[in-house]
C-alpha cells in the first residue's frame, strides 16, 4: 500500500519541488528512517537511566586524573626551576604549597571539608598519625594539604607497595615524602623530626570495610613498635562520612578472593558524592615505656574506634551525608539532646 502510494505520488508530481519531496519520503520509507524518532526516544531513555550510574563510576577516575595533573604540574615546575636548584635547598616547597592550596580548595568546594583538632599536630618535632583508610583516602590528601598550609610542614606518609608501581607516580611520591613502609624507614623519618602518617588497615581496610566502618587491622603492631622505638606520641584520626564519599565492591567474594590469592587490589570503586567531610584528630597517646607494642597497638585501635563511635552514625547513609552539607549538627551533639 505504501509503495503504491509513493508511486502515485511520484507520477502525480507537477513540479520539481513536489517530485523531490515525494522522492525523499519514498527513500525514507525504504531505508526504515520513519522509525528514527522511536529509536532516538529509546536512546534518550537509556541515556537517562544509565547516566547516573556512569557518573558514580567515572568520578573516582577523575580523582586519578587530578593526581596525574598534580604530577604534570610537578614536572613543569621542575623544568621551570632547574636554574634555581643549585641555589636553593627547598626546590619543591613552592610546588608543595601550590598543590596543597589546590587540594584544599577542592576539599572546601566539593566536600565542605573541615578539620577539628589541628592544634594537636605539633608545630615541630615528630609524631605518628594513625588513621582510618577509606576506599579512596582523599581525606588524608586534604589533611596533608592542611598540614602544609597551616603548619608549614610536610607530613611523611606510608603507602602500599602497589602505589609505587603505578606509572608516573614516582615524582609525586618523592616530592610528598611517601615511603613504602619498612620499619627502618619509618624510624628514620621520625628520628629526623618529621610527622609520619600511616593506616594500619591499609589496602585491606580500603577494600573490605564498608558503611559500618569496621577496622581491619588484624594483629598489626609494627606501627606501635616504631612509635616505641622513637618515643613519639601517636595521634588518632578519623574522617566522618568518608565511606559515603566513595565506596568499594571489595566486599564481593570475587574481589576478595583475587586480593587474598594474588594481592590484586582491583575492586571497582564508585562514588565521588559531594558529602560532608569532617576530620577529627583525637588526643595524642604519649610514649609510655611500661607497655609493649601489642598493648600500644590495642590502645591506638580503641582510640580510632572511639572517634568512629563518637562522630559517625552507623550504618553510614549517602543521603544523610549529603544533607549534612546544609544541616551541620554533629552526632555527639545529637546524643546530648
Amino acid at each position: 500500500m505504501a509503495d503504491s502510494g509513493n508511486q502515485s505520488c511520484l507520477m502525480g508530481s507537477q513540479d520539481t519541488v513536489s517530485f523531490l519531496v515525494c522522492l525523499f519520503h519514498a527513500w525514507e520509507e525504504w531505508a526504515g528512517l520513519e522509525q528514527l524518532e522511536d529509536y532516538l526516544s529509546f536512546l534518550e531513555y537509556l541515556l537517562w537511566v544509565f547516566t547516573p550510574l556512569a557518573v558514580v563510576f567515572l568520578v573516582p577516575f577523575l580523582i586519578v586524573i587530578l593526581l596525574y595533573l598534580s604530577i604534570l604540574f610537578l614536572h613543569v615546575y621542575k623544568r621551570k626551576n632547574q636554574l634555581k636548584e643549585a641555589y636553593s635547598n627547598n626546590l619543591w616547597d613552592g610546588a608543595r604549597k601550590t598543590l596543597a592550596t589546590l587540594w584544599d580548595g577542592h576539599g572546601a568546594i566539593w566536600h565542605g571539608y573541615e578539620i577539628h583538632g589541628m592544634e594537636k599536630i605539633p608545630n615541630r618535632g615528630p609524631a605518628l598519625i594513625v588513621y582510618y583508610h577509606g576506599a579512596i583516602p582523599i581525606d588524608y590528601y586534604y589533611f596533608l594539604a592542611n598540614v602544609i598550609i597551616q603548619k608549614g610542614r610536610t607530613c611523611h606518609s606510608v603507602a602500599d607497595h602497589f602505589l609505587f608501581k603505578i606509572p608516573g607516580f614516582k615524582l609525586l611520591l618523592e616530592v610528598f615524602s611517601v615511603i613504602h613502609g619498612p620499619q627502618e624507614e619509618c624510624v628514620r623519618a621520625l628520628r629526623n623530626g618529621h610527622l609520619l602518617g600511616i593506616s594500619p588497615g591499609g589496602v585491606r581496610e580500603a577494600m573490605f570495610s564498608d558503611e559500618t566502618y569496621c577496622l581491619f587491622w588484624g594483629k598489626r603492631k609494627g606501627f606501635a613498635q616504631v612509635a616505641i622505638d622513637c618515643q613519639v606520641p601517636i595521634i588518632p584520626m578519623f574522617t566522618q562520612n568518608l565511606r559515603e564519599g566513595f565506596r568499594s565492591f571489595g566486599t564481593l567474594r570475587l574481589f576478595r578472593w583475587l586480593y587474598e590469592r594474588f594481592r590484586l587490589p582491583i575492586a571497582p570503586i564508585y562514588g565521588g558524592f559531594p558529602v560532608k567531610f569532617r576530620t577529627f584528630l583525637g588526643d595524642p597517646i604519649p610514649y609510655d615505656p611500661n607497655i609493649n607494642a601489642a598493648e600500644l597497638a590495642e590502645r591506638v585501635q580503641q582510640a580510632v574506634q572511639s572517634l568512629i563511635d563518637k562522630h559517625q552514625q552507623i550504618p553510614g547513609s549517602i543521603l544523610r551525608a549529603l544533607l549534612e552539607r546544609f544541616y551541620t549538627k554533629h552526632k555527639d551533639h545529637q546524643h546530648q539532646n
